[in-house]
């Protein structure tokens, strides 16, 4: 096959040479082609160069297929069909037995709780599709996206190149974090900013979304790359951390002592969304997980999304 592939050989001029065939003549190709006389002609006496023999021989006002023409007719017609009919067949996608592999992009704040639903649904809907997820964050997910290295992202992000999609999810806002048996509310903003913090910094340094957005500074005990932990630091200490409403949620479930308060001031959180590059818009796969995620979403959701901006 690779050596056919390098053959100096235009298959266009097959196409050309078994519509002449079926039209016993240039003119009525040249019309069935969209193609000037000279075009289909030259097209002739290209193949013919390339095959070593006539094709076509005269007679009359037409043309007829030569020996030679009349084999590779046979041989050619076939195959047209076949590459035609592939190119038009719509993909065949079934969940039930599809074994593709995708990659989601997830936000370690989302990871946690959103991955085991997820697989959950997948083990129901698509029980041999297999995911692989990746860390994606808001600096990052652009390039992943669009170098394919994945198929989908959720997370926050900013600007986007014009060719990835976007889709809002729901809009989060943020709560504290505390162990019950050391902090007890309400949580007074003389109390937040007495208390020693665990932060997340995605630039490894001691300063997080309160110094960033507030301009405050917090008393931080520790600074982490990511969410995944914050429940396990916070446990059985006096630190605080400022986390996704979401995310609190999810840690109080698995761990007793630990508790939410609302924030002693107003910070706004940001649009969670389901990005994914437009060139998978067609591939029914890819369009099923985004659904999938869409709707465990949704499940764990109730705030509807809010737009941050159009776009």
């Amino acid at each position: 096959m690779n050596e056919a592939y390098g053959t100096n050989l235009d298959l266009n001029l097959l196409r050309v040479f078994a519509v002449v065939a079926e039209s016993g003549s240039v003119t009525g190709a040249a019309s069935r082609l969209y193609l000037t006389q000279p075009a289909v002609s030259a097209a002739l006496r290209r193949l013919a160069e390339a095959v070593g023999a006539p094709l076509f021989a005269r007679q009359g006002r037409g043309l007829v297929l030569t020996s030679r023409g009349e084999r590779l007719v046979g041989e050619v017609r076939p195959h047209l069909s076949a590459l035609v009919e592939a190119a038009l067949r719509p993909g065949a996608f079934d969940a039930k037995t599809s074994e593709r592999t995708l990659r989601l992009g997830i936000a370690d704040a989302t990871e946690a709780w959103l991955v085991p639903a997820l697989l959950r649904r997948l083990a129901k809907d698509a029980p041999r599709m297999r995911l692989v997820v990746l860390p994606v964050q808001f600096r990052t997910v652009g390039d992943a996206l669009v170098s394919r290295a994945i198929d989908a992202a959720v997370t926050v992000a900013d600007e986007m190149p014009a060719s990835v999609k976007r889709q809002a999810l729901f809009h989060g806002d943020f709560v504290c974090l505390f162990d019950d048996r050391h902090v007890a509310p309400p949580i007074t903003e003389k109390v937040y900013f007495a208390h020693e913090h665990v932060i997340v910094s995605y630039n490894g340094d001691l300063r997080g979304i309160v110094e960033d957005m507030k301009g405050k500074t917090r008393n931080v005990r520790c600074s982490v790359s990511t969410f995944t932990n914050i429940g396990k630091i916070i446990e059985d200490s006096p630190l605080l951390a400022t986390v996704p409403r979401i995310v609190g949620e999810y840690m109080k479930t698995s761990r007793r002592h630990l508790g939410t308060a609302e924030l002693p001031f107003a910070l706004e959180g940001s649009s969670t969304e389901l990005l994914w590059p437009a060139a998978t818009d067609d591939d029914e796969a890819c369009a099923f997980l985004r659904e999938a995620v869409a709707d465990v979403v949704r499940s764990k959701v109730a705030t509807p999304p809010k737009r941050r901006r159009p776009h």
